[in-house]
């Protein structure tokens, strides 16, 4: 019995040096990567690529881009610029470290915590919404359908505005899909049928996200992407939890007497909500290309077409939107919400990142085939910007 006790007395000691000694490791490593990513944010604008700066210099004079922009190649910023306003009516600037709202490009970031959650062991790709929510009107609609834009759901965004009549407090999440339930509009069409850009599809697994961590999506995504990739500067703000969205950039419609304001529909995230710079962005960008946030596997499972494609070379994988042409792919995404009009793009091939956020929602991003030209890149048009916008096929 004494050597039992003894023996335990020998190994808590053992199993706390252990903790104290993983711990340790891993505050190291994260204080190495703040170092690695605050040198790989350093840009000096003497240093910037000439014909870069030139074409966008006339892409803010002769188009009216209104925003701030970031391009890299090979792991190193090239060039990086803010042009114009924050907010037109109090004449203040835009700073490189301006926060904009992402609209569409938030549902890469939502894609990628319900990939981390599918790592982890907390969701598959094969459950369907009603495993969540066991009231859902729409039977057999699953995780990867959501991802891809195949459920058929309908589209929340037309179908709450005529329900909703608190048009100054946003709704949440639960509240839509609550409503979703109570009310059961018609579906597009049957899971898996066609690809359907739809709001509902990001909103509605952002909701999931939110049942099984047990965390408002604010939360999760805060703690399990934002602050560990040290995105100092992007968070997920919900007209749910402010009066007003705490930040200094505000959307303008086309022209600027017409700044954009905020309502209930600013209220459901996932499929947008997320606030964010042209560095943090940037930061994202290199912790997935460096394998810190998913694994390799499910990570490029990401940007496998899930559709048919369009003109034989776009298509949409999981949050992604993508070019596939033999071996060069290019995974990106637009947004276009509420005076706010942004484009993300990823070219593996050739390593390069684009990062273009405008808080003027004018045609100038339909302008950049210049700026493809200079960096020896596709032309990436589709989805860009028709019809209505972020509503239709953005």
């Amino acid at each position: 019995m004494l050597k039992i006790k003894n023996l335990f007395v020998f190994v808590i000691p053992l199993a706390l040096i252990a903790c104290s000694s993983a711990e340790s490791k891993r505050v190291k490593i994260e204080e190495e990567q703040k170092i690695t990513d605050s040198i790989r944010l350093v840009y000096s604008p003497e240093n910037a690529d000439k014909r870069i700066d030139e074409f966008m210099k006339k892409l803010h004079s002769r188009s009216a881009f209104n925003g701030n922009v970031l391009i890299a190649k090979k792991g190193k910023i090239i060039y990086k610029n803010s042009f114009g306003w924050a907010d037109y009516l109090h004449r203040d600037s835009l700073t490189i470290n301006s926060q904009f709202e992402l609209a569409s490009v938030s549902k890469p970031l939502t894609a990628t915590a319900v990939l981390m959650l599918i790592e982890r062991g907390k969701l598959r790709l094969d459950q369907t919404v009603n495993d969540f929510f066991p009231e859902f009107p729409y039977e057999g609609v699953t995780i990867k359908q959501l991802l891809s834009h195949r459920s058929g759901l309908p589209n929340y965004v037309y179908f709450v505005d005529g329900i909703w009549k608190d048009k100054k407090n946003g709704l949440t999440n639960r509240q839509v899909m609550d409503l979703l339930i109570q009310h059961k509009p018609g579906r597009y069409n049957v899971p898996d049928a066609r690809f359907l850009y739809n709001n509902s599809n990001f909103m509605v697994l952002a909701a999931i996200v939110e049942v099984v961590s047990g965390q408002s999506f604010t939360v999760f995504m805060q703690e399990n992407i934002f602050k560990p990739l040290g995105m100092k500067n992007t968070a997920v703000y919900s007209k749910a939890d402010y009066e007003t969205i705490p930040t200094g950039v505000i959307g303008h419609d086309k022209v600027w007497r017409r700044s954009v304001v905020q309502n209930f529909l600013d209220g459901p995230v996932g499929d947008k909500g997320i606030y964010s710079t042209v560095d943090d962005l940037y930061l994202f960008d290199r912790a997935l290309i460096e394998g810190r946030v998913l694994g390799k596997d499910l990570l490029d499972s990401a940007y496998v077409g899930r559709s048919k494609p369009t003109k034989e070379v776009f298509n949409y994988g999981y949050g992604w939107r993508l070019y596939e042409k033999g071996n060069h792919v290019i995974a990106y995404h637009t947004g276009w919400w509420h005076g706010f009009k942004n484009l993300y793009i990823r070219d593996f091939k050739n390593d390069i990142t684009i990062v273009l956020l405008s808080n003027m929602a004018n045609a100038s991003l339909n302008h950049l085939d210049g700026l493809y030209e200079i960096l020896d890149m596709p032309v990436i048009r589709q989805g860009a910007y028709s019809g209505n916008g972020e509503l239709l096929d953005n």
